[in-house]
Parts: structure tokens; sequence; C-alpha cells
């Protein structure tokens, strides 16, 4: 589950840097089909911070 988490944080970065056009082409082609995500960046990092509490939830010590 921390994969996921790590995953969801690195599209919540590249979403946001898409959203400031910081990143070019790929920026464009990514707010073209995921334009919900560019415009509030934030659903994938709420999904990654989630993600993470489940994983700390049902890890095994």
């Amino acid at each position: 589950m921390y994969y996921v988490a790590a995953a969801l944080l690195v599209l919540s970065g590249l979403f946001y840097s898409a959203s400031h056009h910081e990143i070019g082409s790929l920026g464009v082609t990514m707010c073209t089909y995921g334009s919900r995500f560019c415009d509030n960046p934030l659903i994938v990092f709420s999904g990654a911070a989630l993600a993470a509490a489940w994983g700390m939830f049902v890890s095994v010590k």
C-alpha cells in the first residue's frame, strides 16, 4: 500500500506541475485527459494520504 501512496504522491506532483505549465507538452496531454485533476491536484494528494494511512492501519509488525 505504501507503493500506491508513493505513486499517487508522484502523480499529484505531476498534475500540479502540469496545471502550472511547467512540464511542457506532457503537461498539455495530462491536462487534456485528466482536466479535473489538473484543476485540483489536491484530490490525488488526498488519495495518497488515505492510502498511506490505510497502509499504516493494516500493517502487521
